[in-house]
């Protein structure tokens, strides 16, 4: 694959995104829906490859379709290979240029915020596995994993289901990003779907604390763009261009923090193959073959923690200013976009096909889930502002973080309420575990490498009860006037 075969492929999938910007301008429907642009423009581009009209070339006769589509299957083979490289960008900026708060202050505001999004997490492992040990198993023959599959794709979304493609093709298992990604969808149009529909009834019903109506979206924000009399802010310079350009020393400290994700990566493999992972291993329930767990974590989530010991060591030094958080989500969202766009536009329809059973069971089951979670918990884990903080979660959990902020600016436009403050705490402690951090890393290596679901079923059911026990006890603390919550404040 020559370099100018690669850079062409970057410069296509830069053309289909920017149509898929220009359909989300344009037609109603995907504004209605909020759909980002990333997602028009992943489906474009499945529909005019090798899965789609690729397929049509022969039955309606187009031979210069033949070989895969509009575009080669070279540059499809490029587009394949770049979720796998950008996920680790998207993890890596997660806390850069962000003071890190200290545990007591987050704590203070994140419990009740914090038992949710477990319980979310958590929650979707109990509910997959389940329906994988006794639905998707006996019925149709599919490996009970599969079931963690409803946390990789809602929890984590497109960017975690595709950052997982090494690993299950390492496990033999390469179906499963496939399921993943066509989940995710689900998920994420779902959730804009029921949350648009859940605020609106909040609405009718008084349930909401802070819009009276939901309807008032500006022209502007139903196109996605700004308007000339709205002041954004887009971030600062931190350093000076006549030394180095602030975007390059932003862009700089990403591959750093990659760096040392992977050199963490490296090392963890290093203690797993002198502990359990050498045929000669005496480790418990080894002996004679070794196993491999580690060596099928992907790089992504230790990225992250590779950018949290640069922002901790920028912190203690006084040195906070030197990396903004703006500019870094600036990099993390490009990032995020050409994942999307390449992902979706590389998703085998046949795999799919061959898996439509498991992946409508395990679809339906992750939506009613999230919901039920939405509508019947979290009002009794949550004392304030329970539905302007509870739907945050709930788009996370079925989409991105990105669809829980658009649904809580909807919800909070002018962020009158506690709940962006709540959740982004909550994000300090939940992201490097679940949602593409190391729970849902190792979760389905560790069912793959011993062979038994209860490894990761047990300890997540254990987990989401005391998730759930733990935020109803506040709760009611809160409620019979024991405890004063933080998050009680009047609406300005």
């Amino acid at each position: 694959m020559s370099p100018e075969s690669v850079g062409f492929a970057v410069v296509l999938l830069a053309a289909v995104m920017l149509l898929g910007k220009y359909l989300r301008v344009k037609v109603g429907l995907f504004q209605k829906l909020f759909l980002p642009s990333a997602i028009i423009a992943g489906f474009l581009g499945l529909l005019i490859g090798p899965e789609v009209l690729g397929l049509l070339a022969e039955p309606l006769g187009w031979s210069w379709l033949d070989n895969g589509g509009l575009f080669t299957d070279e540059i499809y083979e490029v587009w394949g290979m770049l979720p796998g490289l950008l996920i680790s960008v998207v993890f890596a900026t997660l806390f850069l240029g962000a003071r890190i708060p200290s545990p007591k202050r987050a704590a203070k505001l994140v419990g009740p915020q914090l038992s949710v999004g477990v319980a979310y997490g958590s929650g979707q492992y109990v509910v997959g596995i389940l329906l994988g040990l006794l639905v998707l198993a006996p019925f149709f023959g599919v490996d009970p994993l599969f079931g963690a599959l409803i946390e990789v794709a809602f929890e984590g979304g497109h960017g975690t289901a595709a950052g997982m493609q090494p690993a299950f093709e390492d496990m033999g298992i390469p179906e499963a990003t496939d399921l993943a990604l066509a989940m995710a969808t689900v998920g994420l149009v779902s959730a804009i779907l029921i949350g648009i529909a859940v605020i609106n009834w909040g609405v009718r019903t008084g349930r909401t604390r802070v819009i009276k109506d939901v309807s008032e979206q500006s022209p502007a924000e139903l196109r996605g763009l700004y308007s000339d009399d709205e002041t954004v802010h887009t971030g600062r310079m931190t350093a000076r261009p006549a030394s180095i350009e602030p975007l390059t020393l932003h862009v700089a400290v990403v591959g750093l923090a990659i760096i040392l994700g992977w050199l963490l990566l490296e090392g963890l493999i290093w203690i797993e193959d002198q502990l359990w992972g050498q045929p000669d291993s005496v480790w418990p329930g080894a002996e004679g073959e070794g196993m491999t767990l580690l060596g099928y974590v992907p790089l992504f989530p230790l990225a992250m923690i590779g950018g949290v010991i640069i922002q901790v060591i920028l912190d203690r030094t006084g040195n906070t200013h030197l990396l903004d958080h703006e500019t870094m989500k600036r990099i993390q969202g490009l990032a995020l976009d050409i994942l999307i766009v390449a992902a979706l536009a590389t998703i085998s329809l046949q795999v799919i096909a061959d898996y439509w059973q498991t992946f409508l069971i395990l679809s339906v089951a992750g939506v009613i889930f999230c919901t039920f979670m939405l509508l019947y918990f979290t009002p009794r884990i949550i004392p304030a502002f329970w539905l302007e903080r509870g739907i945050a979660d709930f788009g996370q959990s079925m989409g991105v973080t990105a669809t829980g902020l658009a649904l809580l600016r909807v919800a909070d436009p002018d962020d009158k309420s506690p709940a962006l403050e709540a959740f982004g705490y909550k994000q300090l402690f939940f992201e490097p575990f679940f949602g593409g951090g190391l729970v849902t890393a190792i979760s389905i290596p560790v069912i793959f490498a011993t062979g038994n679901v209860f490894w990761i079923l047990v300890p997540m059911a254990i987990l989401f009860v005391v998730a759930l026990t733990s935020g109803m006890i506040y709760h009611r603390g809160v409620k019979s006037g024991k405890w004063t919550d933080p998050a009680e404040q009047p609406v300005n």
